[in-house]
């Protein structure tokens, strides 16, 4: 079992004017994993990665991070961290960017280490040029080079594909993967759930300040599993009823079983092959980090369907 890097039990930050926008997080992140955080505006996503990076006070804080308390500056030594709003001059270049950040990391990058850096995030052959030329998706990979800059075991993003073209979201999609392998820990938080999927071990998913759902992306998702039959013709309406009564979701050309199970599915079969139903598919369908995030913050108000970010 993978040790524990990041072990938060109750963080919290409230705002003058009594807003709470953190009210007890607690959640785990496992060494040498990608996690992913989730949640629409304002849930308080960018505001807990502040807190690990110490660059905002929490109002209370119980957990550790690399084995120290959270807040232990020592530690960032260690630490990597791409902001959501990447704010460098526009007048320097894309290598000067990374020897600036070194710089104030307060380590040395040579020829060859800053060679590998921006060959690593593609921008090797665009580093002498001044960011002012960059599009935000060159920005974003010059920035995720300057995270890398002192060889951190645990890296914040926040946002890292925000305004990313598709090919950046794949050579980004492939760095995180690369970390991983190193044994590197990467804490992602973005709203483009599709991308996320493809890479995090395991997720939080926050709304208004507090975590709603959190574990194993693998183990949140198996619990909606479905077995979908179709068919070529449409299904009589006298079987679609019993089908019904018995709790199955019927269309016209479909039937969903619910659960992960295969044995459920067999006497369906059957009963659609005796009526005369001709199947052309069996397909198992998992439920999607996007369909877990909608159900997670769905509430009265109709949140439900709105882009999360």
């Amino acid at each position: 079992m993978a040790a524990t890097i990041l072990d938060l039990t109750n963080v919290q930050k409230t705002y003058k004017g009594k807003v709470e926008a953190l009210r007890g997080i607690s959640l785990q992140v496992a060494e040498g994993s990608i996690f992913g955080l989730l949640g629409p505006n304002g849930a308080g996503k960018s505001t807990l990665v502040k807190i690990l990076t110490t660059i905002i006070h929490p109002t209370r804080c119980e957990g550790t991070m690399l084995g120290y308390p959270v807040g232990h500056k020592p530690i960032l030594r260690q630490v990597g961290y791409l902001p959501e709003h990447v704010r460098f001059p526009a007048y320097l270049t894309g290598r000067q960017v990374i020897q600036y950040a070194a710089g104030l990391a307060g380590v040395r990058v040579d020829r060859e280490r800053l060679r590998n850096l921006l060959r690593l995030v593609g921008m090797e052959e665009a580093s002498e040029r001044i960011l002012k030329t960059y599009s935000k998706g060159m920005v974003q990979r010059i920035g995720f080079a300057q995270a890398l800059v002192n060889d951190p075991k645990l890296i914040f993003l926040d946002e890292p594909t925000d305004g990313v073209d598709p090919e950046g979201r794949r050579v980004m999609r492939e760095l995180l993967l690369k970390l991983r392998s190193e044994g590197r820990t990467v804490f992602v938080n973005s709203h483009l759930l599709g991308e996320l999927e493809t890479v995090c071990d395991s997720v939080a998913i926050l709304k208004e300040g507090a975590v709603v759902r959190q574990g194993a992306l693998a183990e949140l998702t198996a619990g909606s599993c479905r077995f979908e039959i179709i068919t070529a013709g449409p299904i009589g309406e006298e079987m679609a009823e019993r089908f019904r009564a018995n709790g199955l979701v019927v269309e016209e050309r479909r039937v969903e079983v619910p659960g992960g199970e295969a044995e459920p599915v067999q006497p369906v079969l059957d009963a659609l092959r005796s009526g005369g139903s001709v199947i052309t598919e069996v397909r198992q369908v998992r439920q999607s980090l996007e369909d877990l995030f909608l159900e997670s913050v769905a509430d009265e108000s109709g949140w439900e369907g709105k882009d999360p970010s």
